[in-house]
């Protein structure tokens, strides 16, 4: 019994994306001899019908006309000490199967022969322990029916000597014909199917409210947010379909389809992070060449993703072989190409925004770092604390422990972690006012000798206002003065040159993206001097 629950072990991981309600039992090999599946009560989980787990054997073709008998026993899994009886108290094995020498030892009576042998205390377990006799010239279908959630297992045993048998094991669960290890998939999915939705229509207002000032890098986003609404809820549909009619033919399909998807989510995400990274949009209007080159690394890596995900989805652990290293090496090439290009392109970035002192929009970038880095801190801490419970992964007890939870270590975690780290990308590349002119213009930054760099920021430096807006002014788009608000000094006179330039600080440590709506212009500013409008010219590259 021991034996078929470690093959158990090694295949139940690999059956969880098979994301079939029947499962295959024959005697070919040993742990296929057993299987075993997740099962929810009426209660537990909800539905119309009563669980029930259903076994079908197919019908024996014999020549001879002779009894072929198959034995047979289900159990929930927690019970498993309770089948077979142990000979003597040194002996390597139990014995599981009622035969002739068996009977003869009081270890079981005839009319349990070819039956598995149930100790003598099995009838107090809280589930019922079902043993059966199967005669494969006219096979019966036992049914098992489910009372309490737990983890139930099919075992079988050829007892005619040298018996050849296959057949189906249905384990059905009252909400449904979806395994009960990723029912817990149809709300999770739904639930970040929304939530990508209330995104979109947020990211949508912003979008159509300033569409006349949308930056490329902006439109990436959008069709982001776009394609994850799609592919979470094909992912949903998928579930949901496979539910209520099982895994047919366009159930696989839809398999497939999602497969392509998520693959072509992983690269569009790569690719939109490393032009992010490099500044498109922010700091350089254009990559030139390398958007190409950025281009060509996302199409390989999608082309990848979909070859492995097909490969995972058509070979199975026993088949894998040294080819499979062909499928797997490429896709980790590109995505450490990704990688290494990625956090290298947002340093340089940072460390040419900060030389060229603009805070703004190093701000930024280091904000984005922070998060990049608090994501990695995150998986890193998840997958450290999830290996001291796979370091027990070789015990028979762990797939039971951990089948209503496996789903969310395996897939649910990581799809949290992306939706929070694309939703603050969007928060921070948000569409508001002034996009091209914030992106486009560089910040007032003081030089080391004291002059002042002069950017296209917009506004004039007008001998009526010198001095510098505060944080909050800029943020509210009063531009440094409410209207008809005067300084009661009069203003010193501008000198010629560098030199002679009034100081103004530059902004400091916010990370909005649009530096506000011009400021209201008082009354007295629509009468500016032939020098003020030199200057204001000279600033802005703009004529009246």
């Amino acid at each position: 019994m021991r034996k078929p629950l470690l093959g158990l072990i090694t295949t139940a991981f690999s059956a969880a994306f098979v994301a079939a309600n029947q499962i295959g039992i024959d005697n070919d090999k040993d742990y296929d001899r057993q299987q075993c599946s997740g099962m929810y009560s009426k209660k537990g989980w909800g539905g119309d019908t009563d669980p029930f787990i259903l076994t079908t054997f197919d019908k024996a073709s014999n020549p001879d006309d002779k009894d072929v008998f198959v034995s047979l026993v289900v159990f929930e899994f927690r019970d498993e000490d309770l089948i077979g009886v142990w000979p003597s108290p040194d002996a390597p094995e139990k014995e599981y199967v009622c035969t002739q020498p068996n009977i003869d030892r009081k270890f079981c009576n005839s009319t349990q022969l070819g039956e598995f042998i149930l100790s003598p205390n099995a009838s107090d377990s809280r589930n019922q322990i079902m043993s059966k006799k199967i005669n494969l010239k006219d096979p019966q279908v036992p049914k098992y029916d489910v009372k309490r959630t737990g983890y139930y297992c099919v075992s079988s045993f050829p007892f005619t000597e040298d018996a050849q048998y296959k057949g189906r094991i249905e384990f059905r669960n009252a909400y449904g014909k979806l395994p009960a290890a990723q029912i817990p998939k149809l709300p999770f999915y739904a639930g970040i199917t929304i939530v990508y939705a209330v995104i979109g229509i947020f990211w949508g207002f912003l979008y159509a409210q300033n569409r006349h000032d949308i930056l490329p890098v902006q439109n990436y986003i959008t069709a982001i947010v776009v394609f994850l609404i799609v592919e979470y809820l094909m992912t949903w549909g998928f579930y949901d379909y496979q539910n209520n009619h099982g895994s047919n033919a366009l159930a696989k399909v839809m398999l497939v389809i999602v497969s392509i998807l998520n693959a072509g989510r992983n690269s569009f995400s790569f690719f939109l992070l490393l032009i992010v990274c490099m500044g498109y949009g922010v700091v350089k209007p254009s990559l030139g060449k390398t958007m190409v080159y950025v281009r060509f690394l996302a199409i390989a890596h999608f082309v990848f993703g979909v070859i492995y995900a097909v490969a995972s989805l058509s070979i199975t652990p026993d088949n894998a072989g040294p080819l499979v290293l062909f499928v797997i090496l490429p896709l980790a090439g590109t995505l450490t190409a990704f990688y290494v290009w990625t956090l290298n392109s947002l340093n340089l970035t940072m460390k040419d925004l900060l030389e060229r002192k603009q805070s703004v929009k190093a701000m930024m970038y280091k904000k984005l770092w922070w998060c990049i880095l608090a994501s990695i801190i995150v998986i890193f801490a998840f997958f450290f604390l999830n290996s001291f419970t796979f370091a027990e992964r070789s015990s028979p007890d762990f797939v039971p422990k951990h089948w209503k939870t496996r789903w969310f270590i395996l897939d649910g975690w990581l799809n949290l972690v992306y939706m929070v780290d694309i939703a603050y990308v969007a928060y921070l590349w948000r569409p508001t006012a002034n996009n091209r002119r914030f992106a486009m213009s560089d910040e007032i930054a003081q030089d080391d000798d004291g002059g002042f760099d002069m950017g296209s920021f917009g506004g004039s430096l007008d001998e009526e206002d010198a001095r510098s807006p505060t944080r909050e002014e800029m943020m509210n788009g009063s531009g440094g003065r409410s209207k008809g608000d005067l300084s009661p000094v009069p203003p010193k006179p501008v000198s010629e040159g560098a030199g002679g330039k009034a100081q103004r600080s530059s902004l400091d440590g916010e990370t909005i993206f649009a530096v506000g709506e011009d400021g209201e212009r008082s009354s007295e500013d629509e009468f500016e001097s032939p020098r003020a409008s030199a200057e204001k010219q000279k600033l802005t590259g703009k004529s009246d």
